[in-house]
């Protein structure tokens, strides 16, 4: 989970609480000729001792409305000794790319994240600015503490007789859930699937955390709407909370201490439409929803895996392409300055003494791709940095370093960039090893555009349904826009009509994270929290898919020291 604030590896701080805020907006500026803007608000976080500006997350996008109410959270770590400041942008989103700077700017707000939560009833809200002359609408924040509370509920619901609200068919129902706040208001949690053309839908079976459902309070109310699916809306109920223009059926409440008791009398609802209510005196309902089922899990988390004895196995690969330049330049991307580290060396520390705390062998695996080899000049796409075909294992970072560096005076920088030959060997090794006991995860570092980019994204399809991670850092100044590809955020890598079972890669420029006072801790600081920010969940997500559980805690040896809030 990523924080609020600079990392600082010489001052690390426990957060008081995570607190998730919920963001909605009203009377945005309407831009799109033809239909209602597609808002998206983008969340920034300034660091502590740069002043710097960055992007922490997005909501999602919510179709054809001006008045949207975001469904996906911001969680923050909360530090009351520290102003943390915040800024919001509103975006309309015209297009599929992701770089946010290609859409319609809405719209701003900055505030602090003690200003939210110290806002009576915690609820904030701004008006937004940024346009000259332009009314740009209004900005809300709630904040509520989340509870430390593990429990995943998974339940099934079903309804019959529900109203029919089309003229030349029946309805296309779907249920929001909301769960109740302190001062009477509520908030979204969940959004079911649309049933097409029924009156007694079966809704499929959702999972949702029991923290999001109450908030740890069995007792609270959790309030349920049925809408009727309008096509006016037909993106909205894709994207977010139903737009204005989807039919209200009816309401009904319950609470999750009423939920837990499963299918029973008890958990078969009557769907109210307040205002049928008050006009109709024969009015009894319209319709009923019944739960059909119930089940609780507890969550696990990266801690309890590590805790139980799970490894993460390291392996670097570093590009020896010709396009780096002559090493013995002080030009070149690989140059050996006697004082200071070359960006290779950064990125390779950086992760690699974080990573190191959770491999209790300190063994790690170094290759390099894109150079010729001595004697005969023979190019390979992944060659051990040690010379020793037989064990390409290095002793700690250190010993990947001096690796590297006694390997760039043995080699010819060549090329192509092949990233698949080296995926392909971790992938080899994490094949073997499927238990939960050990989680692997390949550093690649490089200087330029991936050549082998079909291959590419087979090895990463293959390697998603493994438990790995792939990390890329790009160094220098050229442009990785390609590889964002691989990096699934926001659509999942597939290869040959198969599709990555997980997304597993990471990819960042590391001029991103470049202190501009020189100052290099700060630098490999930066970098190791971000890309190492979506391991844990990657983890997560391979040992719950296999339905994997830690093993009890080890009390033989230590917890692992953990060096960044991930």
């Amino acid at each position: 989970m990523a924080s609020i604030g600079e990392f600082d590896p010489l001052n690390t701080s426990v957060p008081a609480t995570k607190i998730e805020i919920t963001v909605s907006c009203r009377n945005l500026l309407d831009v799109d000729t033809f239909s209602r803007s597609a808002p998206v608000v983008v969340l920034y976080v300034q660091g502590i001792g740069t002043k710097e500006w960055r992007e922490f997350g997005r909501t999602e996008v919510i179709d054809n409305t001006l008045n949207p109410d975001f469904v996906r959270k911001f969680v923050l770590d909360y530090f009351f000794e520290e102003k943390q400041n915040l800024r919001f942008d509103v975006y309309n989103v015209d297009s599929r790319s992701s770089n946010i700077s290609k859409h319609s700017f809405l719209g701003q707000t900055f505030c602090t994240l003690g200003e939210i939560i110290g806002s009576s009833g915690s609820r904030l809200e701004r008006v937004l600015s940024g346009i000259p002359g332009k009314k740009c609408g209004n900005i809300i924040f709630t904040a509520e503490e989340l509870s430390n509370c593990r429990d995943i509920a998974t339940m099934q619901l079903c309804a019959n007789k529900l109203d029919k609200k089309d003229f030349f068919g029946k309805s296309d129902p779907f249920l929001v859930f909301y769960r109740s706040n302190e001062d009477g208001t509520f908030t979204i949690c969940h959004k079911t699937e649309v049933i097409k053309n029924t009156l007694n839908p079966v809704w499929q079976p959702f999972t949702i955390p029991v923290r999001a459902l109450c908030n740890g309070d069995y007792d609270r109310t959790v309030k349920v709407d049925v809408y009727d699916w309008d096509r006016d809306g037909r993106y909205a109920v894709l994207h977010g909370l139903c737009s204005p223009s989807h039919d209200f059926i009816g309401e009904f409440t319950t609470s999750y201490r009423e939920l837990s008791r499963g299918q029973s009398q008890f958990n078969v609802y009557e769907v109210l439409n307040p205002k049928k209510k008050g006009r109709k005196k024969k009015y009894v309902n319209s319709g009923t929803v019944t739960l059909l089922s119930f089940k609780v899990e507890s969550e696990y988390t990266f801690v309890d895996f590590i805790r139980g004895g799970t490894q993460l196995n390291f392996t670097v690969a570093i590009d020896f392409t010709a396009s780096n330049g002559n090493p013995s330049q002080p030009t070149s991307l690989h140059y050996m300055n006697p004082y200071q580290l070359n960006a290779y060396a950064m990125a390779l520390k950086a992760v690699g003494e974080i990573v190191q705390d959770y491999d209790s062998d300190k063994l790690f695996p170094a290759y390099g791709f894109g150079a010729k080899l001595p004697p005969d000049g023979k190019i390979s796409h992944a060659f051990p940095l040690n010379s020793d075909c037989e064990n390409a294992n290095c002793v700690g970072i250190e010993g990947v370093l001096e690796a590297y560096y006694d390997c760039l005076r043995k080699v010819q920088l060549y090329g192509p960039t092949n990233f698949a030959p080296v995926i392909n060997q971790v992938a080899q090794c994490a094949s073997e090893v499927t238990d939960g006991s050990q989680y692997f995860v390949l550093l690649i570092i490089t200087d330029g555009v991936i050549s082998d980019m079909v291959q590419t994204r087979e090895a990463v399809v293959t390697a998603a349904s493994l438990p790995m991670s792939i990390i890329i850092v790009g160094v220098g100044p050229a442009e990785f826009d390609a590889m964002e590809e691989l990096d699934g955020d926001e659509v999942r890598v597939s290869s040959r009509g198969r599709v990555a079972e997980r997304d597993i890669v990471q990819f960042v420029p590391f001029r991103d994270y470049i202190d501009r006072s020189g100052n290099q801790v700060l630098s490999m600081a930066r970098l190791a929290k971000d890309v190492l920010a979506e391991i844990p969940d990657q983890l997560l997500s391979f040992m719950k898919s296999r339905g994997i559980e830690p093993r009890p805690a080890l009390s033989s040896s230590p917890t692992p020291q953990i060096n960044v809030h991930f």
